[in-house]
């Protein structure tokens, strides 16, 4: 089953899997499956109530899991028939496709710049071809893109209880979640860990068991700082609490309740400014989403990542190898491209012309009808006139062989980063007309409340977020989940 998660929904559910209303039964008490241990059944963060929705969601997704094992039982036991032997025919001698529409040689009495501008179009016309010839992307994963291993139903544990918690409190029904968004939680919650660690534990600690006071709000100023959330939106919160404290007593649950809120409505401020709640790729037309950034910062790895997802949620996808100033940058592509199994367009010469690789992807995803084109573009700085320029060149370009096409240009940051992050963001704002952020390296960082410095200092959405070295570890950003991973207890 395809899941879509540029729209958090689910394909129509299949008639072989449990209804809804069956499957969210509460179990029996005497059931293995959902009778956890003692110890992870009473989570003490969690109220009864939640628990219970928990529990039914485990039953039903228990109850789904066990019906499609059933079903892939039952196809592999399904005889298969014999093969028919073709019938004998007369071979018949065709020419092959592709010489058959091969452009000839420049003509030796051409100029040179005739002779390029000829190149040119034989190039094109090979990439076209190849274009045509590869039938297009499925909209069922392929066997490629599922090189690591799907998620599967683990223990109801406190990993299970809190991802289920967090997906109640959004409005989500019991029939809409799927193992998918259970699993990214899961991972979304261990990859904050040295975040919250280091920020929540001592943030509980000076919270204490009393009401606020201002010297508490100094304390979590200090924080706040630490975790690299940035002045502003350090100030900006501050700011709220003591109006609040001004106003009423405050215990520290509320406190804590009321952080929550000022954080998430500091993500969400671009978000809403932008005009798009969810940065999806648009149907019916062609999405062309331009990956920028310094090197190291795990931007070639993003792409690929963004392929897979996007291919897992039923979109064709290409990817544009531009990136052929570093070395084996083209190579890193291809693997990703075979992981996923997206085409790659490249250009095998050594310092080749991005902007010539872009042209032909372009060519390419217009033949084929492809909805998403990920453009991989060198690592580079604001200091590199000859690097930026070389990127606004690679924008002229997708302009102007794609009027009609919705571009993005995304900034990969890395989380581990902090302030230079920050500032990366501000420069490459106003050079490259970015659209958005994906935040990589969560998992490998204490810094995770850099998000909230690039989204009030920069003014830059946040649309996705990795937070691990897995294929399945990026995922479109939600404030409410980035945020109750943060503050977990």
């Amino acid at each position: 089953m395809v899941y879509d998660w540029f729209n958090r929904s689910a394909s129509p559910q299949d008639p072989q899997d449990p209804q809804p209303e069956q499957a969210a039964e509460p179990p029996a008490q005497d059931e293995a499956p959902v009778a956890p241990t003692p110890a992870a059944a009473e989570p003490s963060d969690i109220d009864q109530d939640a628990l219970d929705w928990a529990r039914q969601a485990y039953a039903r997704l228990k109850a789904q899991q066990e019906a499609q094992k059933q079903e892939a039982a039952a196809a592999a036991a399904e005889p298969q028939p014999e093969p028919t032997p073709p019938a004998e025919t007369t071979p018949v001698s065709t020419p092959d496709p592709v010489q058959a529409v091969q452009t000839p040689e420049p003509a030796t009495g051409l100029s040179l710049l005739e002779q390029a501008a000829a190149q040119r179009a034989q190039r094109q016309q090979e990439q076209l071809d190849r274009a045509i010839e590869t039938p297009p992307a499925p909209v069922e994963p392929t066997p490629a893109a599922t090189d690591e291993a799907a998620p599967s139903l683990g223990d109801f544990d406190e990993d299970f209880t809190w991802s289920a918690e967090v997906l109640a409190a959004q409005g989500r029904q019991l029939s809409d979640i799927s193992l998918e968004e259970i699993d990214w939680l899961g991972r979304l919650r261990r990859g904050m860990e040295k975040t919250r660690q280091g920020f929540v534990t001592q943030l509980l600690d000076t919270l204490g068991d009393d009401p606020l006071t201002p010297e508490v709000l100094d304390d979590l100023e200090s924080l706040l700082l630490r975790a690299d959330v940035g002045v502003q939106a350090t100030d900006q919160v501050l700011e709220a609490l003591r109006k609040r404290l001004n106003e009423e007593v405050v215990e520290p649950e509320e406190g804590i309740r009321f952080l929550k809120d000022q954080l998430k409505g500091l993500l969400d401020h671009p978000i809403k400014a932008s005009g798009t709640a969810l940065l999806a790729p648009e149907r019916g037309r062609l999405n062309v989403w331009l990956m920028v950034g310094v090197n190291g910062v795990g931007k070639t790895t993003t792409l690929g990542k963004l392929a897979n997802l996007a291919i897992r949620s039923g979109y064709s996808c290409l990817i544009a190898a531009a990136d052929t100033f570093r070395a084996a940058a083209v190579q890193q592509v291809q693997v990703w491209g075979e992981r996923s199994g997206v085409t790659v367009v490249s250009n095998p010469s050594a310092n080749a012309d991005p902007a010539a690789v872009v042209y032909d992807a372009i060519g390419a995803a217009q033949a084929k009808g492809t909805d998403l084109v990920l453009v991989d573009t060198a690592g580079r700085l604001q200091t590199k006139h000859n690097l930026m320029e070389e990127l606004t060149k690679v924008r002229r370009i997708v302009d102007k062989l794609a009027p009609d096409a919705e571009v993005q240009s995304l900034l990969v940051l890395d989380a581990s980063q902090g302030q230079n992050g920050l500032k990366q963001a501000m420069a490459f704002a106003q050079a490259a007309g970015l659209t958005g952020v994906v935040l990589t390296k969560l998992d490998g960082s204490s810094r995770g409340g850099v998000a909230l410095a690039v989204s009030s200092e920069a003014g830059l959405p946040i649309r996705f977020i990795g937070a691990g070295e897995g294929i399945r570890d990026l995922r479109p950003f939600n404030s409410f989940e980035f945020v109750e991973a943060l503050l977990a207890k």
